[in-house]
């Protein structure tokens, strides 16, 4: 990965030294006197939408930065506005609007679309799969970018790998879980598989935009939830109305963000341009993993020692009996519809092919 974001961040460099006119390509970069590329002028204003409320810490605010350094790399040829859900379209049909062309670009999470397209979930989360490091391994090196990107080709879509919050936690909760059977019942808040697994245990799940989430637990809309990790779940003020902080996160070892762009606006742009919106989302999906981590330590420690918030592990049986469940419905999405077996089969295979190096290299260590 490092090739590559290293190659992208010359090429953008490159271009992006341009005047406020016409500009011509070095003759280094025309290694064979080939007719020298001319970087238009043009000036392009965009929208982007989001799945976030306006601004929201870390989220939306990557999603801001994305489009600063947008216009900061291309001198302010692209300017691109952001709206937070609600704002523009509400933040569940972001898809819609970037498919249909009313916005050119929209930043959320793959399986807020499984609805649309049941594979798209993978590409966001696996309950019980890779981690963070190991995810953007297959999806850079490992062929799941391109399975990605055939997958929204048909809706008129380019994914790009945009932000992850590494790994989560397990949730909140208001009673005690002490047994697989203590799901029954629940309403809980858990997009993509981890919620089909919860579903499958018992449990009735509910989508709902992160804005809604205190509100809706707080009256009762909802027994539990997972959002993210300490920090953002401490904003949100979860601890005040939530007994119990489960952890590990079962559900979402990592969570892969998604910038999507219209394809047709895409392929509008000249070649710099393109390559300006590549390098970013790069920037963004590294940057923002650094982040999560570092205020994820800090706010744990925040609320364990200061707030006395109550940390509960799953019991064993339940982590056992997740895990069981968790294969079954992962076998299940992959003989119903013949793309998530595609998708599901290169994750499951790469997987498998990266985890001895992961146990000698950090589980051991660990």
């Amino acid at each position: 990965m490092k090739k590559i974001i290293r190659r992208d961040f010359i090429k953008a460099a490159a271009l992006t030294t341009a005047a406020a006119g016409a500009w011509v390509f070095p003759s280094c970069t025309n290694p064979k006197n080939e007719s020298p590329a001319v970087v238009s002028s043009k000036t392009y204003e965009w929208k982007m939408v989001t799945t976030w409320p306006p601004h929201f810490p870390i989220l939306g605010e990557y999603a801001d930065r994305l489009a600063e350094w947008i216009n900061k790399m291309s001198s302010g040829r692209m300017q691109i506005q952001v709206y937070g859900g609600g704002e523009l379209v509400p933040a569940l049909e972001v898809f819609d609007a970037v498919s249909q062309g009313v916005a050119e670009m929209g930043h959320g999470a793959a399986y807020y679309w499984a609805g649309k397209i049941p594979a798209a979930q993978i590409f966001t989360s696996v309950p019980f799969g890779m981690n963070a490091q190991q995810t953007n391994a297959w999806l850079y090196d490992g062929g799941g970018l391109d399975l990605w990107r055939d997958l929204y080709s048909r809706f008129n879509l380019i994914p790009f790998p945009c932000g992850n919050t590494g790994g989560q936690m397990g949730g909140w909760f208001n009673k005690e879980i002490n047994s697989f059977s203590d799901f029954r019942g629940l309403k809980i808040r858990m997009p993509g598989l981890g919620g089909k697994v919860i579903s499958a245990a018992g449990a009735s799940t509910i989508l709902s935009p992160g804005g809604e989430l205190y509100t809706n637990l707080e009256r009762g809309v909802i027994d539990a939830l997972e959002w993210v990790g300490p920090y953002h779940d401490h904003l949100m003020g979860f601890h005040k109305i939530a007994k119990y902080y489960y952890y590990p996160g079962w559900q979402e070892p990592s969570a892969v963000l998604e910038l999507i762009v219209n394809k047709n606006a895409f392929n509008s742009l000249p070649a710099d341009l393109q390559e300006i919106i590549k390098v970013a989302a790069h920037s963004v999906n590294v940057m923002m993993l650094s982040e999560f981590e570092a205020k994820n330590s800090e706010y744990y420690l925040l609320m364990k020692n200061k707030e006395k918030v109550q940390f509960k592990k799953f019991p064993d049986e339940v982590f056992d009996r997740l895990m069981k469940t968790t294969t079954d419905v992962l076998n299940q999405l992959a003989a119903s519809d013949a793309a998530s077996k595609l998708v599901y089969d290169s994750y499951k295979n790469f997987k498998t092919r990266i985890a001895p190096w992961t146990d000698i290299i950090e589980s051991n260590y660990m």
